[in-house]
């Protein structure tokens, strides 16, 4: 057990004032939920073809045929009519004028083609509006659909980046609030989006805004709460409400089906979590670690009196005040690379992020293009998470925390893998192998959340969970491109998915074990890299620290 655990021994586990946080800071996550994955629908692209004017005045049979049909579909079905061409409109005119039939009277194979001069209409039976038919994304501008999304999750990244290095420096509470404040008024904002470019800047910023509040209200909750029930935070607790948030999103997008009007929804759900600055407190192993101790004992003297019980008189010894203030130099990312045994963790971390995201943002934004209807589609995926983030917590509880996270990462990859033995009219069989494997990425998604935040010290544990989400969203921002894979093979996406996640297993076997651990509070208690550097337990650390600065004391008195 660290000093800060022995000295806030005396407030319990499971006190008003630990449900009260517990549940706050999940429910502030429900929004992440479906912010983050309404892409699937706002950007979905429902089927079109090349607009026929009315003043063409064409026969039904011209009308029906005005289409060149395409050389061959994936899966050997029926030819389909092109999206992106037509027959030149002056010529089917004359044809039609004249009463001429297509096929019968002319042959198709000779008559010369254009491009959709007229613009696109779209099939309106499932959505009423999405960006892509509202700004013509589809032809020679469809490449600009994974890039919508890839733009999110670059200012994800950005976010990732800034976000961790703030919380560290100015606190967790403020950072939360204010990027749930961004989260909420730039998806406002996107409602009225007069172009691709001005959506595509306000998703950005919400995507920055999004995983900052996530990371700060993961960390604040890992902070505050006790070692059992901050296992179940962090593993089921902000896992299930961000699965429930996405569970919302197609039943929004069901009953919303203009993207306008579907992204209005889900930003005013944003204004109900500003009551939660008045009830969710700093985090006083913060304070600690930046010398202001009494801001620190005043949040455990109030959680005390609503937890009715009587706090010592003295919460921090003079040690422990004398331990903290050593550890309260500014940290930012670089330290995470500063020595070697530090160095390893973080690289083999940001590799096995990386590889989860890839996974898991892929098979989720894949859900638009499985076999059946958008809307049980998306249900489905966000049942599976359910369970998923339940398994997380149990290996969690009971389980290797190294064990656990290469089984489920090298479990999906194997399922992703098997995809490509499945033969093409087996579609269930198919969908029912994607997600499993998603179920196995989702649960190594929230056991690396976790494991990464036991193994980094509180100095730079923002900061540090925030480099890794920046690692990962590198694959989250490519994770749109593995979908666009399918135009060449429908297979290729699964076997790279699937190979990267098999090997990230493997790799994950490299990190330190944390499970039975005490949360490291400065760098020196951190465990060490298997192989980097001779192991030395985390209590001979914390000793010899005490036994240090005891010296020290001593030296000065003399």
């Amino acid at each position: 057990m660290t000093d800060y655990e022995a000295a806030t021994a005396f407030l319990g586990e499971w006190g008003r004032f630990q449900r009260e946080v517990f549940f706050l800071l999940c429910l502030s996550v429900v929004p992440n939920g479906f912010s983050g994955m309404a892409i699937v629908f706002v950007a979905d692209t429902p089927p079109h073809a090349c607009l026929i004017p009315a003043r063409a005045n064409l026969t039904a049979a011209w009308r029906n045929s005005s289409a060149p049909l395409l050389e061959g579909t994936a899966g050997g079905g029926a030819p389909l009519r092109s999206r992106c061409s037509r027959y030149r409109l002056e010529d089917v005119k004359r044809f039609s004028d004249a009463g001429l039939l297509p096929g019968v009277d002319v042959d198709l194979s000779n008559v010369s083609t254009e491009g959709c001069l007229d613009g696109w209409e779209y099939d309106r039976s499932v959505y009423v509006s999405t960006i892509i038919s509202e700004w013509d994304l589809v032809c020679d501008n469809r490449w600009k659909n994974p890039l919508t999304s890839s733009l999110f999750f670059c200012g994800v990244l950005a976010g990732s980046f800034l976000s961790g290095q703030l919380s560290d420096r100015y606190g967790r509470k403020i950072v939360l609030f204010v990027t749930m404040a961004v989260q909420t008024l730039f998806t406002l904002l996107q409602v009225f989006s007069p172009s691709w470019p001005a959506f595509c800047a306000m998703f950005f910023v919400v995507g920055l805004g999004q995983i900052s509040n996530y990371v700060a209200a993961f960390v604040l909750g890992t902070e505050i709460l006790g070692p059992r029930v901050r296992t179940v935070f962090s593993t089921a607790g902000v896992s299930l409400f961000f699965g429930a948030g996405y569970m919302l999103l197609p039943l929004f997008a069901y009953f919303l089906r203009d993207w306008r009007k579907l992204l209005l929804g889900l930003a005013l759900p944003g204004f109900l979590c500003v009551p939660l600055w008045w009830y969710i407190p700093e985090s006083p192993r913060w304070l600690l670690s930046q010398g202001r101790v009494q801001e620190a004992e005043d949040i455990l003297r109030d959680a005390a009196r609503r937890n009715g019980i009587e706090p010592p008189p003295v919460i921090f010894g003079p040690l422990q005040r004398e331990l903290q203030c050593e550890s309260r130099k500014a940290h930012n990312i670089c330290d995470l690379l500063r020595s070697g045994n530090i160095r390893w963790i973080s690289l083999t971390l940001w590799l096995v992020w990386n590889t989860v995201a890839i996974a898991y943002f892929a098979l989720s934004l894949n859900t638009a293009n499985l076999h059946g209807d958008a809307y049980f589609n998306s249900l489905v995926s966000a049942l599976v998470e359910m369970p998923a983030y339940a398994l997380s917590w149990a290996m969690f509880r009971w389980c290797s925390r190294r064990l656990s996270l290469f089984s489920t990462l090298f479990m999906g990859g194997v399922f992703l893998l098997f995809i490509k033995l499945v033969p093409h009219h087996m579609v269930y069989l198919a969908i029912t192998l994607e997600m499993l494997g998603k179920f196995a990425v989702t649960t190594a998604f929230a056991i690396v959340y976790a494991y990464t935040a036991e193994i980094y010290p509180t100095v730079v544990r923002n900061t540090a969970l925030g480099a890794c989400s920046m690692a990962s969203r590198i694959g989250s921002i490519i994770a749109p491109y593995f979908i666009y894979l399918r135009s060449y093979s429908d297979s290729l996406p699964y076997i790279l998915m699937g190979s990267l996640t098999a090997l990230s297993g493997l790799l994950s076997l490299l990190l330190p074990e944390s499970y039975g651990m005490p949360l490291p509070d400065t760098i020196a208690h951190m465990q060490h890299f298997p192989g980097c550097c001779r192991k030395k337990p985390c209590s001979v650390a914390y000793s010899e620290e005490k036994r240090n600065a005891t010296n020290r004391k001593s030296t000065v008195l003399l």
